[in-house]
Parts: C-alpha cells; sequence; structure tokens
C-alpha cells in the first residue's frame, strides 16, 4: 500500500508514518490509520458516510479510493487525488472509485524530527566531479564522468529502493502517468531479481561498477587502458540483462535500459575516444584495491541495511502486541486502585474530565523531567479530554530550604497565575535546575504560601506505597511496569472514550 504522495502532502515523516502505521494491532485497517494519523499530529474523525452526503463535505478529506487510502482535494468540479501517484477525477468517477469510509482531518501545528540525509553529500561530491571534469578534462572524458555520475545516481536510487525507500526518481522513469504495468515491471526485474553473491543483487553490482569508474575517470587518460577493459566487459552485464527482461521475465525495465543505455554509451566512447592503451602494473593494483573497497562498502551497507530493515519489521510485529489496548487494560486493572482525597492541587487541564492523570514526581527526580513532558505534550494535544494532577513528594520535616523556597514558587504561581504559566514553570525548572531563576521568574517575595495541601498530598502517597518517582497513575490504577512510559501515546484515545476505566 503506497502513500507517499498523502504522506508528502501531510507533511509527515514517512518512515515514522509507515513505522507507526506497521505496527499498529489492527494493521492494515482504517482505525490503524486513523490512529496513526492522531499519534502524527494530524487530528482526524473517521466515518461511513453515504456517498448522497458527500457534497457536505470540506474541500480536503481522506477516503479509499482504488482501494488505497488517498487525500481528495476538491478544486472547482474536479477531485485531486494523492497516494500512490498524483490523479484527477470528475464526481462520479471518485463515486465510483471510493468506498463510504470517509476522514475528516485537521493537521497540528508539530514539528518532527528531521532526519539526516546523505544525499546532500552525495550532490557535493557529484558537483566537485563535474568541475574537475570540465575544467581539466577533455570533453569525450568529461563527458564520460556525467555518464558515469548518472549511474553512480540511478543505481544509489534502486539501492535504497531496496529497503522500503520508495523513489520518486524510479517512479517517474519506470512511469507513473503510464498505468501501474510499467511500474509493476520495474519492481518485478529490480526487486524479484534472483542472482545473489553474498546477498548482493544484479543492480548492486550496477553500483559498485559505476562507483569505480567514477573514481577511475578522475584519473584520465592514464586509466584510460583500466576503464577499455571494464567497458567491454559490461557487454557481458548488458547481454545478461536483455536476456533476463526478454526472455526470463518476458517484461522491459525502464530504468534498466536506461543503465544499459548509459553502458552502452560509454562502451562507445571507450572504444573511439580513448586513444592511450598505456599499460601500467601499478594502475592496475589500485584499481583492483578500488574496485575491492568498492565491493566492501556496498555489502557492507547492504547487510547493515537489511539487518536495520529486518529488525524493524520484527519491532512492529512485537509492537502490534504490545500496543493492544485490550492487553493494556488487562495489566493497567490488575494493580490496586488508589484513592486520593486530594485532587485539586497543581491540578491541570479538564476538572470534569473522566480520564485522570496523576504523576507523582519530585523536583530534583532526573527521571522526572521526561516523565513531566509527557503530561506537557498530553496537555497540548487533549486539552479537554483529560486533567492531570502534579502530586510533588514533600516533607517539610526532610527537606531544606532551597526545596521548602522552590515548592512555595510552585504553589505561588499555581493559584496566582494562570495554569499554562505554572506549567511552563515546572518545565522551565527541569530544564535549568536553577532555584534562583525561579525565584526570579515568579517574582514570589514574600515566600508566604500556605505548604499544607503539598504536606498532605505526600502524606496520602506515603500512605499508597508511592516512593519512588516518577510515578504515572491513570484514574488511580499504577501504569504498569510492562510497559514504557511513552507508550502512554498509543491508549490515550481508547483511554478516553472507555467507560469502565
Amino acid at each position: 500500500m503506497l502513500l507517499d504522495k498523502l504522506i508528502n502532502y501531510l507533511k509527515l515523516d514517512k518512515q515514522e508514518f509507515l513505522f507507526q502505521f506497521n505496527s499498529h494491532p489492527n494493521y492494515p485497517s482504517a482505525l490503524a490509520f486513523s490512529d496513526t494519523l492522531n499519534f502524527m499530529g494530524v487530528r482526524n474523525d473517521a466515518y461511513e458516510l453515504d456517498k448522497e452526503y458527500w457534497d457536505e463535505l470540506p474541500e480536503e478529506f481522506i477516503a479509499i479510493v482504488d482501494n488505497s487510502f488517498s487525500l481528495v482535494k476538491k478544486t472547482g468540479a474536479q477531485y485531486s487525488i494523492y497516494s500512490d501517484k498524483a490523479k484527477t477525477l470528475n464526481k462520479e468517477e471518485l463515486l465510483k472509485k471510493s468506498t463510504d469510509f470517509v476522514l475528516l482531518f485537521e493537521k497540528d501545528k508539530i514539528e518532527h524530527k528531521s532526519v539526516t540525509s546523505y544525499k546532500p553529500f552525495i550532490y557535493a561530491a557529484f558537483a566537485v566531479i563535474l568541475v574537475y571534469s570540465f575544467l581539466s578534462q577533455t570533453w569525450f572524458e568529461a563527458l564520460f564522468n556525467i555518464l558515469s555520475l548518472a549511474g553512480v545516481y540511478i543505481s544509489l536510487e534502486i539501492f535504497n529502493q531496496k529497503f522500503g525507500n520508495t523513489s520518486t526518481v524510479i517512479g517517474s522513469i519506470c512511469g507513473d502517468t503510464a498505468g501501474k504495468q510499467n511500474v509493476n515491471s520495474c519492481n518485478k526485474i529490480i526487486t524479484q531479481d534472483k542472482t545473489s553473491i553474498l546477498g548482493l543483487k544484479f543492480a548492486d553490482f550496477s553500483l559498485i561498477y559505476f562507483v569505480g569508474i567514477t573514481v577511475l575517470g578522475l584519473f584520465l587518460p592514464s586509466t584510460s587502458f583500466i576503464i577499455k577493459g571494464f567497458t567491454f566487459a559490461s557487454v557481458v552485464a548488458i547481454g545478461y540483462s536483455l536476456y533476463i527482461q526478454g526472455f526470463v521475465e518476458k517484461t522491459f525495465c525502464r530504468v534498466c535500459l536506461l543503465i544499459i543505455s548509459v553502458l552502452a554509451a560509454q562502451l562507445v566512447i571507450g572504444l573511439f575516444l580513448f586513444e592511450n592503451v598505456y599499460f601500467d602494473i601499478k594502475t592496475l593494483l589500485l584499481s583492483l584495491i578500488l574496485w575491492i573497497v568498492s565491493f566492501s562498502l556496498v555489502l557492507y551497507l547492504n547487510n547493515t541495511l537489511g539487518e536495520k530493515e529486518n529488525l524493524q519489521k520484527s519491532n512492529a510485529k512485537n509492537l502490534r502486541f504490545k500496543r493492544n489496548y485490550d492487553l493494556f487494560k488487562r495489566e493497567l486493572l490488575e494493580n490496586e486502585k488508589i484513592t486520593f482525597t486530594d485532587t485539586e492541587t497543581f491540578s491541570l487541564g479538564n476538572p470534569d474530565a473522566r480520564l485522570r492523570i496523576s504523576i507523582v514526581s519530585n523536583p530534583y527526580c532526573g527521571f522526572c523531567k521526561d516523565a513531566h513532558k509527557i503530561m506537557e505534550n498530553l496537555l497540548s494535544k487533549y486539552p479537554n479530554d483529560i486533567s492531570v494532577q502534579m502530586r510533588f513528594n514533600y516533607s517539610p520535616d526532610q527537606q531544606n530550604e532551597k526545596f521548602t523556597n522552590l515548592i512555595s514558587d510552585f504553589m505561588y504561581t499555581y493559584k496566582n497565575k494562570p495554569a499554562q504559566e505554572f506549567l511552563h514553570l515546572v518545565e522551565y525548572w527541569f530544564e535549568t535546575k536553577d532555584e534562583n531563576k525561579i525565584r526570579k521568574k515568579t517574582g514570589n517575595i514574600l515566600n508566604s504560601e500556605d505548604l499544607t495541601p503539598l504536606v498532605e498530598m505526600s502524606t496520602e502517597n506515603r500512605n499508597a506505597g508511592l516512593n519512588f518517582t516518577p510515578i504515572i497513575l491513570i484514574n488511580g490504577y499504577q501504569f504498569p511496569d510492562k510497559y514504557d512510559r511513552e507508550d502512554i501515546y498509543y491508549f490515550i484515545d481508547e483511554l478516553t472514550e472507555d467507560e469502565e476505566i
């Protein structure tokens, strides 16, 4: 199920989205898709809506078109569809190709961590090679290097596609607009290649070859003899590829034919334009070392990325089990319910919410920072659906003056300023761990706050055995030890709707 166009349009992290979607316990259902969008910051509501009411839908919504989750964008009398590829349908075509499922969404302003890409470094290396070729070599030597770079780029895109990174370049070459047959032909040749030498496919050797030829091309004309030999040897690869496509698979792959064209062009240049045929044993040895290094590097990347992909698939399957709400609920309800007398002190969010989350913590606890960050994120994402109470463990006879002053500043801010400012103050404390900065930020000069409610709250915590921090409780039930605290994000929607809890 390809979702590239949809994911790109919503500006989501593709790898993160696919991982969360694949690991959902109900994958690949509409519920899994909806929950994943919620998790990624795209709030949505799903409906089964009869087609007669689709005119009332907003200009943008998500539907299942041609058995694929698709973004539908209305533009006049036409509908733009974004999924595996972009296309335009009229109303009759859309209604005919769609199910009754519609998903209305509203994207939150959430920043996703950017993933460092290797492509800028590749492009920089390409630019250096091109500049060097045009300034220091003849026109046909520079042309040979350009063809080598084209081969590296295409081979690299094919190599990446092996590990789930769909390439728009390969998709466009194979014919996104010509129907699915061409796309399947490319996939059939590339992904189902039965050639395997130490785990490397025929396409992987294309990358090794072009990397080596690119490096050798920088030293033309001294390496022309070696390059001629390899370009002649490429005839075998050309013949093998054409045989596989024409007689074995009986379908032609456009990207494969493009690589063959590059090889053929280099063969012509090497045959008719490279004149230096001086043989040097040192150059031959260095060339062999270069091929060995290229082969080893591609083999290492292939094995490493393959293991990473297998681990991700295995982890996704395990997460489907772990993220099963029924199992989580069973573990949650196995704990004895704890009832607190004071549920108002340091309480944030919607006081009438059915889902009440408590966090038992200590301002000087190193692990409490992350737990408080989780609560802050939940309050930001579900301000009307949850209530959060911060239950600090504090005993005046066991604490020093700094701790007392800090708690007093918290109490002063909570009583006299907006709840959001109190929340930011707690976050600021865990960032700075500086009591003087907190005092300056709050402006609490008198330091005369009544800490009795906090002392009583701490007593309740101790009586309930909540001495270690941080501890998260959901409607009085302690968060299960078998789950990580961050797992609460996966279950928050079900928790807000579960009347039993």
